[in-house]
């Protein structure tokens, strides 16, 4: 008993759950067999104690032996109610121990109960501590004169304030208020049927009102938009309300799941696909199995079923936005693009209903996928914002769209573009592209200025850098620092054998890649470039070519390896001793 009463929960407040659950089982078993008999559920607290009463089958000495005296024994057990296999489906509870949990917060437990099977059989009590010994002894028939079953309640020291009126009630409320039988807290009444999401309203405007204020309720927030999860092959009823602010991917949704009206858990975290990370449910089913805790679900062929079915109703909601409500659209993309991207990378149908709307950032400003492949015959994208930054503004000036693909999913995406837009044309944007797309320097001019080029490269040969001259716009920029991923791997390697033992370096030597190095791209069309060309002084040239470099990292927003910071410093030390090195105006010019 302590480790069902104290260990198998995760709160004493299930306590009041399971005696909710074993009154309305009661009641489903004696409508079984008797169709008009009463259907109440009466609890009343006070000082310290409870007292739940209901007008269910009740049992008889015999049925207290069997089932409330052996600890997994149940009258929904097949073996154990062999006239009610036909209501079995209808029951809340199917493992028997319900009762034990309420030794989380009582030392004594009482049942009084005369059972409507057999109504000449007299009531019966059986009294339980919470040492393990339990009594059970026959009463007169006045003791209880109709059939049905009352639980009474002692609290344990400490535990006073779970039997509370007020403590009663909202848990009462909290657990039951989509319970199919009138449920009653001394004179308040705890069901509030039908459900919000079964109910008619006058219009859908004052649908979404109520259901905003149901949700504000529940969870606190007020919805975006709610979506209907009406699953009837499922025995499913319920909605889903649209988060009003973005959440991350792998924060673990908890949805409010009831079991045929009574509330199983508010922190179902497996009843949704990954991507619906940005809704929050409540429905009622009756076909989930729960666990024997009865406070989460089972992982099963069922659930997953209701899964895919509750993630069709959210697909469906959004396909209806894109073809009837884009202004709503629009404002739920502005928030959870990122949870509809991550279903479009799965779904090309949703890619395709979607493209117009999912914003990507592009050299064109924000734009879908669908307006960028309509301006640019080639869809260009970067796998890494830090290679995105490099291009953008240059890219940009020559005509180059590119998307900026390095966003969560985003690259993903626009490789999938051709298979929903066909004949789109979709490249990676690399280092010898943008160069291509950048205009020569004539030949002469490129020769006359061949001494300068060369005191460069050699420069920034030891940081594997080449350096290159072209002509592009604008004209602001001086330099353009361009690599790729296999120009990384290789500086990456190379730093790495450099630092290796010899063991370790003729490992990475024999790695080495053919694969072009990064280079700066030195902008002819550009005032400063066009001064430093004509310098003579070799010494200065390389510091200028250093300081280039390194403006051109910063402006790229690359992480800086130790070589670089180094570099930048000597730089800028560099030039800050050629302007000050002479005290002669003459010397100094």
């Amino acid at each position: 008993m302590d480790l069902l009463s104290h260990h198998l929960y995760s709160s004493p407040k299930v306590y009041l759950r399971e005696l909710l659950q074993n009154a309305v089982d009661a009641i489903t078993a004696r409508r079984a067999e008797q169709p008009d008999a009463p259907a109440l559920v009466r609890l009343f607290a006070e000082g310290g104690t409870l007292r739940v009463e209901d007008s269910g089958i009740g049992l008889t000495e015999t049925d207290v032996h069997s089932l409330l005296a052996t600890i997994g024994r149940s009258s929904k057990r097949a073996d154990g109610a062999a006239g009610l296999e036909s209501a079995r489906s209808d029951f809340l509870g199917q493992f028997g121990i319900g009762l034990l949990a309420c030794f989380v917060v009582a030392e004594r437990i009482r049942v009084v109960s005369r059972s409507a099977r057999t109504p000449d059989a007299p009531p019966v009590e059986w009294t339980a501590t919470d040492d393990g010994s339990y009594r059970v002894r026959t009463l007169p028939p006045e003791a209880r004169a109709e059939p049905g079953t009352t639980v009474y309640l002692e609290a344990r020291p400490g535990a006073a304030d779970w039997l509370a009126e007020e403590r009663v009630l909202s848990l009462a409320r909290d657990f039951g208020s989509l319970l199919p039988y009138d449920v009653r807290v001394g004179d308040e009444a705890v069901t509030d049927l039908p459900a919000p999401w079964d109910r008619s309203y006058p219009s859908p405007a004052g649908r979404r009102v109520a259901l905003a204020r149901h949700c504000h309720t529940l969870f606190g927030f007020t919805p975006l938009d709610s979506i209907e999860l009406n699953v009837p092959l499922a025995g499913i009823r319920g909605v889903a309300y649209v988060l009003p602010s973005a959440v991350s991917p792998a924060q673990r949704a908890g949805h409010r799941v009831h079991l045929k009206g009574m509330l199983l858990t508010e922190r179902a975290e497996q009843l949704l696909p990954d991507w619906a990370f940005f809704v929050r449910c409540v429905l009622d089913t009756d076909s989930l199995r729960p666990t024997a805790s009865r406070e989460s679900l089972y992982e099963d062929e069922t659930l997953a079923g209701v899964r895919e079915a509750l993630g069709e109703r959210i697909r469906a909601w959004l396909t209806g936005l894109a073809a009837g409500d884009p202004e709503r659209l629009a404002a739920f993309l502005s928030v959870h693009h990122l949870g509809v991207k991550s279903l479009a990378r799965h779904d090309s149908e949703m890619l395709r209903t979607m493209l117009p709307w999912l914003p990507f950032e592009t050299t064109d400003g924000r734009l879908s996928l669908e307006e960028f492949a309509q301006r640019h015959p080639v869809v260009h994208f970067t796998r890494t914002v830090e290679e995105y930054r490099q291009v953008a503004p240059i890219a940009s000036a020559q005509g180059v769209g590119v998307v900026n693909g390095g966003y969560t999913y985003d690259s993903e995406l626009v490789e999938a573009l051709p298979t929903v837009r066909p004949g789109t044309v979709v490249a990676e944007l690399d280092a010898d592209t943008v160069t291509a797309h950048l205009d020569a320097v004539d030949p002469a001019e490129e020769l006359a200025l061949s001494a300068f080029l060369g005191a460069a490269r050699a420069k920034l040969d030891p940081l594997g850098c080449d350096v290159v001259l072209r002509a592009f716009h604008p004209l602001s920029v001086p330099a353009l620092h361009l690599d790729d991923r296999s120009a990384r791997h290789e500086q990456a390697r190379a730093d790495a054998e450099e630092q290796a033992d010899d063991l370790w370096a003729g490992i990475l030597g024999s790695l080495r890649g053919s694969a072009p190095r990064a280079r700066l791209v030195l902008n002819h069309l550009n005032p400063l470039i066009r001064r430093i060309s004509s310098l003579a002084d070799r010494d200065l040239i390389g510091t200028a070519t250093e300081s280039l470099y390194g403006q051109a990292l910063l402006m790229a927003q690359r992480p800086l390896r130790p070589a670089d910071s180094a570099l930048l410093n000597r730089s800028f030390i560099g030039l800050l001793e050629w302007a000050t090195h002479s005290n002669s105006p003459e010397e100094g010019h």
